[in-house]
């Protein structure tokens, strides 16, 4: 028997993001999945042996700690995406299509895990929620999509191997 104060809960959820309630994701929709985290560390593996020329998954596999199967299912999304090139045979694998500098974390966490709106409503470029007119907190989730868009734009790969190296020193 649901009590009043949990019925009053879940209308209010309801309420504030009905596509997000009846799909059951209120809790997960932030989160970045472990095949958005994998497609970067593989794409910063691939940046730092830029010049290696192909690199194979299992080279990246072993290095990253991650499972070659699950790299398989990554790659085809990073190559149909234009990040990454393949070649097939002796001496194939995996290279970066674009430099690093052109890579944005952005881009490959878009293409592995799709829309990254805060909220339902926001998913697609027309808000259709029967509530846009008169929601409160619209504004509030528009803001906090465009913060994040912005700051995972300006971040490339190469900053990130920037980054990682100014921390190679020994005191």
């Amino acid at each position: 028997m649901v009590t009043h104060k949990a019925w009053e809960k879940n209308l209010l959820i309801k309420y504030l993001c009905p596509r997000d309630f009846r799909r059951g994701e209120m809790e997960e929709k932030m989160k970045i999945s472990t095949k958005g985290r994998y497609a970067l560390r593989l794409l910063i593996d691939l940046a730092q042996h830029n010049d290696s020329g192909f690199i194979t998954l299992k080279d990246i596999a072993a290095r990253q700690n991650i499972s070659k199967k699950y790299l398989e299912q990554i790659v085809p999304i990073l190559t149909k995406s234009q990040m990454v090139q393949s070649n097939r045979g002796f001496q194939g694998g995996y290279k970066l299509s674009k430099s690093p500098d052109q890579i944005c974390v952005y881009d490959v966490l878009v293409a592995t895990e799709g829309n990254l709106s805060c909220v339902a409503c926001l998913d697609s470029d027309v808000n259709t929620c029967p509530r846009k007119e008169d929601c409160a907190t619209l504004y509030i989730y528009e803001g906090l999509n465009q913060v994040i868009k912005t700051y995972l734009k300006g971040i490339t790969l190469q900053d990130i191997l920037s980054h990682e190296q100014s921390f190679d020193y020994i005191i």
